[in-house]
């Protein structure tokens, strides 16, 4: 599974990135282009500790979600942390601009950094991190057709 720490998956994000403009029309669901990088960027942050997510118990043991996240394809109009949803207009030039300064202070991270807790998914490594942000964004670009 691709991870953001990959030169190559890093790259062809950026380029998928590059492609996004701020009037690009969704395939599907109601976010912006904004709207979705805040979305991405603060599932980002979080990962790095510069964001808190919403602590709420989740529907299913963490366990089982973490494993069908990280090893199903992803869901269209899927359930999303309360922190992470977009509830008002971004500005789309400085919310790409953090995207690409995020990608970069990502994958600046070891890799065999300490495991963090994440409150949906439990304990998770930077790897994992890794490949969860990855298929993140790989799959909200594909919502902007990307």
């Amino acid at each position: 599974m691709p991870r953001l720490h990959d030169p190559e998956t890093r790259s062809a994000i950026e380029g998928r990135l590059n492609r996004l403009t701020a009037s690009t029309r969704a395939v599907w669901g109601r976010m912006s282009p904004a709207q979705m990088l805040w979305h991405c960027n603060q599932a980002i942050a979080s990962a790095m500790g510069q964001a808190e997510l919403d602590p709420s118990k989740p529907p299913l043991p963490r366990a089982v979600i973490k494993f069908l996240v990280m090893n199903m394809p992803p869901m269209r109009n899927a359930p999303t942390n309360k922190a992470l949803v977009a509830r008002e207009e971004r500005d789309f030039d400085a919310e790409l601009e953090r995207c690409r300064r995020l990608l970069v202070e990502f994958a600046a991270r070891p890799l065999d950094g300490p495991v963090q807790d994440h409150p949906a998914f439990g304990r998770m490594t930077v790897d994992e991190q890794s490949r969860l942000q990855a298929k993140h964004l790989d799959h909200h670009l594909k919502q902007f057709g990307v």
